[in-house]
C-alpha cells in the first residue's frame, strides 16, 4: 500500500504539469471589433500570433505568366484542361503548381516522366479536377474569397496533399458495451470539437453534407435530424463553430454580435463572408473531392475508408484570412476560371 503512494503522487505531478502547461502564459493582447459594451473584443495570444506569421507567408513571386507561342493542345498531347492557353503560360503554370504542390517529387508527382501524355499516374487525373476546382472557387465564390483569390498553394503549401484536410472521425476503437455504449459521437476529446465533449462528427454532417446549422428550433418540440434544431443538432452547431473559431484563430464576437448572437443585423459583415464559405466548402467536397476517391489509393484514404475532405483550416491554417489576404492569383490568371 506504501508503494502506491509515490506512484499516485508522481502521476497527479505530471497531470499538474500537463494542465500548467495547456495554459497560455500572459500577457495577452485584444482587439475592440465591435460597439463598446458589446463584448466584441479579440483576444489572441501575441506569441502564437508571431508563429502563425512566421509559417504563413506566400511563396515567391516571379511575375504573370506571359502568354507566347502556339496553343499547348497543339504542341502537346493529351492536354485536356489547360489546352487554351498558350504554350508559354502553359509551361509557366506546370513550374508554379510542381512548386507549390510537389516541390522535392517534381514532375513525376503526377506524370510518367518517360511519357508525359500518359494518364497512368492517378495524381495526373486528381491534378485535372483540382485546376477545375480552382476556377470554381475564383469565378463563382468571390462573395467569400473577394479579389484575392485561391491557387494550389493556398492550401498545399509545399505538400502533396493538404496538411489541413480532414478525414472523418470515428471515435474510440474500444469502449463499454449496454447503455454507456450509445455516446451519439460526442464526449470524446478530439482535436476537431477542440477537445471538448461535444460531437466529433460536425464536419460530416455540415461541411460534407447539408446539415442544417441552427441553434433554435423552429416549433416547441424539436426531434434531433428532423427539425435541425435539437438539442443534440444544437450542439453539431456549437461543435462546427468550435471548429471555425481554432481555424481561423478568432473568438465568437469576429463574426456574431455576443448581445444577439442570432441577430444576423447586429452581426459583423464576416458573418455573411463566413456563411458563403461553409455553403463553398461543402460545393467544393460534393462535387469535386469526394467524387474522386474511386481513383485515390487506399493508402492515402482515412481509417473509415473515406477521401481526405477540405475544411475551413485546410486554407485559413490559423489566421481569418489565408496568407494574410496575399494575391498570389495575378501570377497565375490562368487559374482565375474556365476559359471562355
Amino acid at each position: 500500500m506504501k508503494g502506491l503512494i509515490p506512484v499516485g503522487l508522481v502521476v497527479a505531478i505530471l497531470f499538474s504539469v500537463q494542465i500548467v502547461l495547456s495554459f497560455e502564459r500572459p500577457p495577452m493582447s485584444s482587439v475592440q471589433q465591435g460597439f463598446r459594451g458589446t463584448g466584441m473584443v479579440e483576444t489572441y495570444n501575441p506569441r502564437e500570433a508571431e508563429e502563425l506569421a512566421e509559417i504563413n507567408q506566400p511563396p515567391e513571386s516571379f511575375g504573370p505568366l506571359e502568354p507566347g507561342g502556339d496553343k499547348a493542345s497543339d504542341v502537346y498531347e493529351n492536354v485536356q484542361v489547360l489546352g487554351h492557353l498558350s504554350d508559354d503560360e502553359f509551361i509557366g503554370l506546370m513550374a508554379l503548381i510542381t512548386e507549390w504542390v510537389s516541390p522535392e517529387e517534381g514532375c513525376a508527382y503526377c506524370h510518367n516522366e518517360d511519357n508525359l501524355a500518359s494518364d497512368e499516374v492517378y495524381a495526373k487525373g486528381v491534378a485535372r479536377r483540382m485546376i477545375e476546382m480552382t476556377w470554381n472557387v475564383n469565378a463563382n465564390w468571390t462573395d467569400h474569397v473577394k479579389d484575392t483569390g485561391v491557387t494550389c498553394y493556398t492550401c498545399h503549401r509545399g505538400q502533396p496533399q493538404p496538411q489541413y484536410a480532414w478525414y472523418s472521425e470515428t471515435g474510440p476503437a474500444q469502449q463499454t458495451g449496454g447503455f454507456s455504449q450509445s455516446r451519439n459521437n460526442q464526449n470524446v476529446a478530439t482535436e476537431v470539437a477542440a477537445y471538448s465533449s461535444l460531437p466529433y462528427d460536425a464536419l460530416d454532417r455540415l461541411l460534407a453534407a447539408e446539415g442544417e446549422i441552427r441553434v433554435q428550433p423552429r416549433n416547441g418540440l424539436p426531434i434531433f435530424g428532423q427539425t435541425g434544431s435539437s438539442i443534440q443538432d444544437t450542439e453539431v452547431t456549437y461543435s462546427l463553430m468550435m471548429y471555425m473559431s481554432e481555424s481561423l484563430g478568432v473568438n465568437c464576437t469576429f463574426c456574431h454580435n455576443s448581445r444577439a448572437f442570432y441577430k444576423w443585423d447586429e452581426s459583423a459583415p464576416q458573418r455573411v463572408r463566413a456563411w458563403h464559405g461553409i455553403q463553398m466548402v461543402r460545393n467544393l467536397n460534393q462535387e469535386y473531392v469526394v467524387p474522386l476517391k474511386p481513383v485515390i489509393p487506399e493508402e492515402h484514404l482515412g481509417v473509415s475508408g473515406d477521401i481526405a475532405k477540405v475544411g475551413c483550416n485546410t486554407c485559413h491554417q490559423g489566421i481569418n484570412k489565408p496568407l494574410y489576404g496575399a494575391k498570389m492569383l495575378p501570377d497565375a490568371l490562368p487559374l482565375s476560371g474556365p476559359p471562355q
